[in-house]
């Protein structure tokens, strides 16, 4: 079958090409124009010589990065801090997507969906403020309950250890709820038919959730799987950033945070661009590799 060129498609289907176009306009703008100041990063910026003007000094800045002492320590911190969150949230939404399917009650259904969205809309500042108060070490909840077991009083913020496990429980108990509604809406489609014909073969919830709602939810899941190897690097700045102290810093120490020392606070905009584009580059590597792998192992891809 001869292939259509784009340009007959477009006259074809103008319309609905003519609908992109203000996507497309705006992504251009927003996303790729702004991309020409990434030549700071192989530059000496000054702001009063401009882009053309400031110095150009090659791969020194990502020299600066990887020679500096600390360097190592914050590309693992953002590699465990990501993997961390990556190996226990993302399983979660899918979990609770399959049960909230075998719920027959609408009305505790709707209840408790409810429940567990409302997190996702906690402002991250509000979020850090709310375990502050509750893992502080003078009065907070989880500090009372502790010493109500004859426990002693922990100051978890200001121990480096316990800072990834906060994190990643923090990001579940907001966004899980969230989670499932990609999930709830790809398991509406299933035909009912096919429980009705299981369900007089014998099979109980667990054989429904293992052969027909999990097989329904493998394509969506792959494609989430890649996106959010997509942005490994990119941790959250701003919880990261305001759950910090000095003593949890050995590994809440993370690249945004580096970089916004380093940008914004020291005004080194070449050096912290070099760093950003790193983390941008592995993100981009890593989004290829796992794209490839998915593709040749379920033929499930973006491309």
């Amino acid at each position: 079958m001869k292939t259509m060129s784009l340009a007959k498609r477009i006259a074809r289907h103008w319309e609905l090409y003519l609908l992109l176009l203000p996507g497309i306009v705006l992504t251009i703008i927003f996303k790729y124009i702004p991309m020409y100041g990434i030549q700071i990063a192989f530059r000496d910026y000054n702001a009063a010589a401009g882009f053309w003007g400031s110095e150009w000094v090659g791969l020194r800045w990502f020299t600066k990065f990887f020679t500096n002492y600390n360097s190592i320590r914050m590309i693992r911190n953002t590699l465990l801090l990501s993997l961390y969150s990556l190996l226990w949230s993302f399983p979660m939404p899918i979990i609770l997507a399959l049960l909230f399917n075998q719920v027959k009650g609408q009305r505790f259904r709707k209840t408790v969906q409810t429940v567990v969205y409302a997190p996702h809309f906690i402002s991250i500042m509000v979020l850090c403020g709310m375990i502050k108060i509750f893992l502080s070490p003078n009065g907070g909840l989880f500090n009372i309950l502790l010493q109500n077991f004859g426990g002693q009083p922990v100051d978890f913020l200001g121990k480096a250890q316990w800072f990834r496990s906060i994190y990643v429980v923090s990001g579940i108990w907001q966004d899980t709820g969230w989670g499932t509604i990609l999930y709830l809406a790809t398991l509406s489609g299933v035909d009912t038919q096919l429980y009705d014909a299981a369900k007089v073969d014998g099979a109980n919830k667990w054989k429904l959730i293992r052969h027909i709602d999990f097989p329904v939810l493998i394509p969506i899941i792959i494609i989430q799987l890649i996106m959010s190897f997509g942005n490994l690097m990119n941790v959250g700045f701003e919880k990261a950033f305001l759950l910090q102290t000095t003593l949890n810093a050995p590994t809440s120490d993370i690249i945004a945070t580096y970089v916004y020392r380093q940008g914004i606070l020291k005004a080194q905009y070449s050096f912290s661009t070099a760093v950003g584009l790193f983390n941008t580059a592995v993100n981009l590597v890593l989004l290829i590799a796992v794209n490839r792998i998915c593709k040749k192992a379920s033929d499930v891809s973006f491309i």
